[in-house]
């Protein structure tokens, strides 16, 4: 009983979150706006030259995915910090971790919908046909993004008392995705016929592995951030 009270728990929160991002659309505004801003600014520091823009179009891709959605994660509990709504809601009874994912499926959302913007942007602006290899691209996107999402709502727990949570995310989550990212680079411009002939198995399931270890890692460790 109390298993199937955590999921409702978790779906709930993670509805609430959505509603009021649907309602304002302040956040979501604000992260596409930088994203597209980022992906231009890319495209004429690169300049002209199709083929440098397609090499680099895998990795300007997850930098502007990188940046603009650790907007989203710093304002994962601002809407119950500014209420004064967090010792309250972390007082229900039940347990702390469907807060945690819960917080991590609005995220998740959040930044797929993003991703759905940017990806046909970067398509036209870096001059991408990718049709053959969209199956690849989907899941490296996919695997790449719970990753990222994972950890970007455990660090914005971490740091969602503090002052500066600002400037401390992005130090604190930076770091940790590196392998990640590697990965995610490397299958997406392989998939985009940057690198057709590349292995792309081992990174798959390295980043499949990073995803679950961490998403257990995170989960199991919550209670101790939050209560912090």
């Amino acid at each position: 009983m109390s298993k199937a009270l955590d999921v409702r728990r978790a779906f709930a929160i993670a509805a609430k979150d959505l509603a009021i991002e649907r309602r304002t659309k302040a956040n979501f505004n604000a992260v596409v706006f930088l994203a597209a801003t980022m992906l231009l600014l890319f495209g004429f520091a690169l300049g002209p030259d199709a083929e440098a823009l397609r090499r680099a179009a895998a990795g300007v891709l997850w930098l502007t995915v990188l940046f603009s959605g650790s907007l989203a994660f710093n304002r994962s509990y601002q809407v119950e910090l500014d209420d004064n709504a967090l010792e309250t809601l972390l007082m229900y009874p039940g347990s702390r971790k469907s807060i945690f994912i819960g917080k991590l499926l609005a995220n998740l959302v959040f930044i797929l919908m993003v991703e759905a913007l940017l990806i046909p942007m970067a398509a036209v602006l870096y001059a991408l046909s990718f049709a053959d290899g969209l199956g690849g691209i989907a899941l490296a996107v996919g695997l790449g993004t719970i990753g990222f999402v994972t950890m970007g709502t455990f660090y914005a727990a971490m740091a969602s008392r503090l002052r500066a949570r600002e400037v401390l995310l992005p130090l604190l989550l930076f770091p940790m995705l590196v392998p990640l990212l590697v990965g995610a680079v490397e299958v997406t411009a392989a998939f985009m016929g940057q690198d057709p002939f590349a292995s792309t198995g081992r990174w798959l399931l390295m980043m499949a592995a990073y995803d679950l270890v961490f998403l257990l890692a995170t989960i199991g460790g919550y209670d101790f951030v939050i209560d912090d």
